[in-house]
């Protein structure tokens, strides 16, 4: 059945057509004149139709899905099905209208036709991609699927879709059988491989990251092997362009971000933390027990004092019931300088407000190395900005490097040529003294 009464239709242009004649215009200017006002009219009310359906009718709809229990529905909202098929109804209204909105020019008529028709191929195919991805969330919602590789078979599906509303759109366009286009493409398919190797894989690459999100225009991105280290500028379907921190470009070809590894920052930033990971070396040579009087003079440390008292309680109550020979000073437990040590840089940590409380933290040993006992602070800063973050963490290490003689640890150094000049003197004067 009609959406528009012929009848009606043959009315209202016949109308319009006396109208603009009884204003003086010649029979063909007024046919022109009625045409384009018929068109403009129908533009205005093609316009509300679909207002109306995407602000109204999907009002109405997503107020009553979002009460319903099932996922599905929400899915169906999030990935657009709805939208894209509200514009439907406007383009089917548009293609009845228009054959008698320009009657008398048929080569006008063919060409509008056309247009519908190409449109409303894209629209199905956009209905219809929008259900393959809501069937998609629907899998991934399951537990048996969970950890089904989804995305890729979807991509491969998305791709044919694609395919196919691409050779719909040639055949309506030319008018030639589609048969004819698939056997013309089998033929030459080894020359259009090799000629558009390049443009072919960067169309799949470039796929691949809009449907993965794995980079967006904005992000900060880290590839080594093209010497990338900055903000995505652009991304086109033969290379990304990377504007790196010395103000440089990189152009990376779009396929090595499919092919190659490469890190990218945009979670981190999100996160609202930076992660700060780095060590002090500590001489293990200056690493032992601390004394008495050692102990008390590092109880005048705030940060350490509640931390020295609790302990010592422990360690004397399990010396007295576990420990035969306490003279002894590796038998039973003791306080040591690098243990009094981690916990102070780490309650400094956990006292610092630019270091954030809800990620991980923590200040451990590595595996001792001939550079000596590695003492990594592992926390994340409350910004993520590049400037501000450095400083904080420069302001840690500064504390933490100055602090270390207090616990009488030394930090690792390679000796340099002033110390080996200093040694040779002492070694002079040494000799010397002997000689006399």
């Amino acid at each position: 059945m009609d959406i528009i009464d012929n009848n009606l239709q043959s009315q209202i242009y016949a109308y319009g057509l006396q109208f603009i004649e009884s204003l003086g215009f010649s029979s063909n200017m007024a046919h022109v004149l009625n045409s384009l006002i018929l068109l403009f009219l129908l533009a205005i009310i093609l316009y509300a139709i679909d207002f109306l359906l995407r602000k109204i009718l999907m009002l109405v709809l997503i107020k009553s899905i979002r009460r319903s229990k099932t996922r599905v529905d929400d899915y169906l909202i999030r990935n657009g099905v709805l939208k894209f098929a509200t514009h439907l109804i406007p383009l089917l209204i548009a293609r009845q209208a228009l054959p008698f909105i320009f009657t008398g020019f048929d080569k006008t008529t063919d060409f509008a036709l056309l247009t519908i028709d190409a449109l409303l191929t894209v629209t199905i195919t956009l209905v219809i991609n929008a259900g393959f991805k809501t069937f998609k969330d629907v899998l991934a919602s399951k537990k048996r699927f969970a950890d089904k590789p989804l995305d890729s078979y979807f991509q491969v599906v998305t791709i044919i879709l694609y395919t196919i509303c691409a050779i719909i759109l040639f055949s309506e366009i030319t008018g030639k059988s589609p048969a004819g286009l698939l056997t013309a493409l089998g033929a030459a398919s080894a020359i259009v491989i090799l000629v558009f190797k390049d443009t072919i894989l960067g169309f799949v690459a470039s796929i691949q990251v809009s449907s993965n999100d794995m980079v967006r225009v904005g992000d900060w991105i880290e590839m080594s092997k093209y010497g990338a280290d900055g903000t995505v500028l652009q991304i086109n379907l033969n290379t990304v362009k990377v504007q790196n921190f010395d103000k440089t470009v990189t152009t990376i070809p779009t396929y090595a971000l499919i092919s190659d590894s490469f890190r990218n920052f945009r979670t981190m930033q999100k996160s609202g933390g930076r992660r700060i990971k780095r060590s002090l070396n500590i001489k293990m040579g200056s690493i032992r027990f601390l004394e008495p009087d050692e102990i008390n003079d590092l109880k005048r440390i705030k940060l350490l004092k509640s931390y020295i008292i609790e302990r010592e309680k422990e360690i004397a109550e399990f010396n007295r019931t576990h420990v035969d020979d306490p003279t002894m000073l590796v038998n039973g437990r003791r306080m040591t300088n690098i243990g009094l040590f981690r916990e102070y840089l780490k309650r400094y940590l956990l006292n610092n407000p630019k270091i954030h409380k809800q990620f991980h933290l923590m200040v451990r040993h590595m595996q001792p190395t001939e550079h000596g006992l590695p003492i990594e602070l592992y926390a994340f800063t409350t910004t993520t900005d590049w400037p501000v973050y450095e400083g904080i963490m420069a302001d840690i290490f500064d504390h933490a490097l100055a602090s270390i003689p207090f616990f009488h640890l030394e930090l690792f150094e390679l000796p340099s040529s002033t110390d080996f000049q200093e040694f040779l003197i002492a070694q002079h004067n040494e000799t010397k003294k002997q000689s006399h």
